[in-house]
C-alpha cells in the first residue's frame, strides 16, 4: 500500500518527535548519571509506577505488538491466549515473591549492582567464578537479543517507507544507543515508561478503529465463529491453502501443549532487565503498588493484542485490508491497519505515526535494557569483578559507556541479515535466561542450604539444556516437542539441589547475612 503525500508527512511528524523525544530524556538522565552506579540502576532512585511500567515495556518488546496479533490472526486464540496466561502469571508472581526479597537481598549482599555481582556476594564467591558465569550466558543470549531488536526496527521502516533496510536499522540502533550510553538505566527506564504509555495508546487506536472499520463487535466475532476452531482453547485454526475464510480444519492443542505453553510464565525470574528493576526501585513498600500496576497493564495489554489479531481477521473479510496468509506478513497486521488509517487525512497519519511508534517502542524499550545488561557483564563483571581492574569512578563510566558501545556495533553486524527470524531468537534468548537463572535466583532467595557449587551446577545445566533440548531432543517430535525452557528449568533446579546437599554446607557468613534477610 503505497503512502500519499499526507500520509506520508503526518507519519513522518508523529515518529520523528517520538525519536527526538527519547533522545532529550536520554540527554536530561545524563546530568543526574555521575557514577557507574547511577549508570546500571539509576541510584536505586525509580518511582512506583517507572518501576512496573519500564519493567513491563522492557519485557514485552515488539512481541505485544506484532507476534502476539499475528498469531491469533492466523491460528485463532488457544496459542496465544495460553501463552498470555502463563506470562501473566509470571508477572504476577515474580512481583510477588521475587521483588522485595531481591531488593533487600542485593542491598545486604554487599549493595550489587548487577545481577551476576549479586550471585556471586549471595554465595561467598571470592573468585567470582559465579560473576564470570552468570556475565557469560547474558552476552551469549543478550547481544543476539539485542541485534532482534534493531532487524525489528531495520524491517519497520523498511516495510512502511521503501528505503535500504541496512540505513533503517542503522538509524533505529543510534537512537537507542544514543540514549542509552548518555543517561545509562535512568534514561533507559524513562524512557520505558514513555514508551509503555504510547504503547497502550496505539492498542487503544488500533482496537476501536479495527473495529469499526471492520463493522463491528458483531460482525468480527461472527466472522470468527465461521472458522473451525478458531475461538477456542483446545485448538489450533488452520487455514485452507490458498484463502482464511474458508471454514479451515483444526490441529488439537492438547495437555502437553499446554504446559508447554505456559511455561513461557517461568522465563521471569530469570530476566535480567526486569529483575534490576526490583533492585533499582527507591522504596520497596512501594512495590506492592508497582505489583498491581504491572499486573494490570500486562493482562489488559495482552489481551487487547490478541483482540487486535481477530478484529484484523475480520477486516480482512470485510475487505478493508489484504489477506496476510503467512507467519511473516500476519505479524504485519497493526501496520496494515495503520496504513488504513493514515488513508484518511492529516490528523489520522499522525495517529497512525503514533502507532508505529508504539510498534517502534515495544522494541527500543527492550533494546536498550538489553544493550545496559549485556555492558554491565563486560565492564562491571568480567573486566572489574573477576579480572579485577581497578579504575576510579569517572574511568569505570567511561568504560560502562565503551562497553555498551561496542556491544551495540556486534548487534548490528549480527542484524545485518534482513531475514533474521526476530522471533525465533526471541523465543530462545527468553528460555536461555530462564533456565540459566530462574532457578538459581529462586534458591539463592527462599533456600538457605544452597551452595555456591549448587549455584553454578544449577545455572551451567539450564543454560546447556537450552541448546541439547532445542538442537538435539525437541525434533525428535511427538512427547519431546515441548518449549525447552520447561525441561531445562525443573533440570536446572534438580542440580541444585542435588549439588548443594552433596557439598559442604554454606559458610557461617553466607547464612548469617541470610538469616537477615530472612528477618526483615
Amino acid at each position: 500500500m503505497e503512502l500519499s503525500g499526507v500520509s506520508f508527512f503526518g507519519i513522518i511528524v508523529a515518529m520523528v518527535a517520538y525519536l527526538l523525544g527519547m533522545l532529550t530524556i536520554g540527554f536530561m538522565s545524563s546530568r543526574k548519571t555521575e557514577t557507574v552506579g547511577d549508570f546500571y540502576l539509576g541510584g536505586r532512585k525509580l518511582g512506583p509506577f517507572v518501576t512496573a511500567m519500564s519493567a513491563e515495556a522492557s519485557d514485552m518488546s515488539s512481541w505485544l505488538l506484532m507476534g502476539l496479533p499475528g498469531v491469533a490472526y492466523l491460528s485463532g486464540l488457544a496459542e496465544p491466549v495460553w501463552t498470555a496466561i502463563g506470562l501473566a502469571v509470571g508477572t504476577y508472581i515474580n512481583w510477588l515473591v521475587v521483588a522485595k526479597r531481591l531488593r533487600r537481598y542485593s542491598l545486604a549482599a554487599n549493595n550489587s549492582i548487577t545481577l551476576p555481582q549479586f550471585f556471586s556476594n549471595r554465595f561467598g564467591d571470592k573468585k567470582n567464578i559465579l560473576t564470570l558465569i552468570a556475565a557469560l550466558v547474558i552476552v551469549i543470549f543478550f547481544i543476539p537479543y539485542t541485534a532482534s531488536g534493531f532487524s525489528a526496527i531495520g524491517k519497520l521502516f523498511s516495510t512502511l517507507f521503501h528505503v535500504d533496510y541496512h540505513l533503517a536499522m542503522i538509524v533505529g540502533a543510534i537512537v537507542v544507543i544514543g540514549y542509552t550510553m548518555t543517561g545509562g538505566f535512568l534514561a533507559a527506564s524513562m524512557t520505558d515508561l514513555v514508551q509503555s504509555i504510547i504503547m497502550t495508546i496505539a492498542l487503544a487506536i488500533v482496537l476501536f478503529f479495527g473495529i469499526n472499520q471492520a463493522g463491528g463487535l458483531g460482525a468480527v466475532m461472527e466472522n470468527a465463529k465461521g472458522l473451525a476452531g478458531y475461538l477456542s482453547l483446545g485448538a489450533s485454526h488452520i487455514p485452507d491453502e490458498g484463502s482464511l475464510f474458508a471454514a479451515g480444519s483444526t490441529s488439537p492443542y492438547g495437555f502437553l501443549t499446554v504446559v508447554s505453553t505456559l511455561a513461557w510464565g517461568l522465563g521471569y525470574f530469570g530476566m535480567p532487565h526486569i529483575l534490576l528493576r526490583f533492585m533499582a526501585i527507591e522504596d520497596e513498600n512501594k512495590l506492592t503498588l508497582s505489583r498491581r500496576i504491572a499486573s494490570i497493564w500486562v493482562v489488559i495489554a495482552m489481551s487487547v493484542a490478541i483482540l487486535i489479531g481477530v478484529i484484523g481477521l475480520g477486516m480482512t473479510a470485510s475487505g478493508v485490508v489484504p489477506e496476510l496468509t503467512s507467519s511473516g506478513s500476519s505479524e504485519t497486521i497493526i501496520v496494515t491497519i495503520a496504513h488504513r488509517l493514515s488513508t484518511f487525512g492529516f490528523f489520522p497519519a499522525l495517529l497512525a505515526g503514533l502507532i508505529l511508534s508504539g510498534i517502534m517502542a515495544s522494541t527500543m524499550s527492550t533494546a536498550d535494557s538489553q544493550l545496559l545488561a549485556a555492558s554491565s557483564s563486560v565492564s562491571q563483571d568480567i573486566l572489574t569483578g573477576f579480572f579485577g581492574l581497578k579504575l576510579d569512578s569517572k574511568k569505570l563510566l567511561r568504560v560502562a559507556r565503551g562497553s555498551l558501545l561496542v556491544i551495540a556495533v556486534i548487534g548490528v553486524f549480527l542484524a545485518w541479515n534482513p531475514d533474521s527470524s526476530v522471533f525465533r531468537i526471541v523465543s530462545f534468548a527468553w528460555a536461555g535466561f530462564g533456565a540459566a537463572f530462574g532457578p538459581i535466583m529462586l534458591f539463592s532467595l527462599f533456600w538457605r542450604r544452597t551452595t555456591l557449587q549448587g549455584a553454578i551446577a544449577g545455572m551451567v545445566t539450564g543454560g546447556a539444556m537450552i541448546f541439547i533440548w532445542k538442537f538435539m531432543i525437541r525434533p525428535l517430535g511427538g512427547a519431546w516437542n515441548i518449549y525447552e525452557l520447561l525441561p531445562a528449568f525443573v533440570l536446572s533446579a534438580l542440580a541444585i539441589v542435588i549439588v548443594s546437599l552433596v557439598t559442604k554446607e554454606p559458610d557461617k557468613e553466607v547464612t548469617d547475612t541470610f538469616d537477615q534477610v530472612a528477618a526483615m
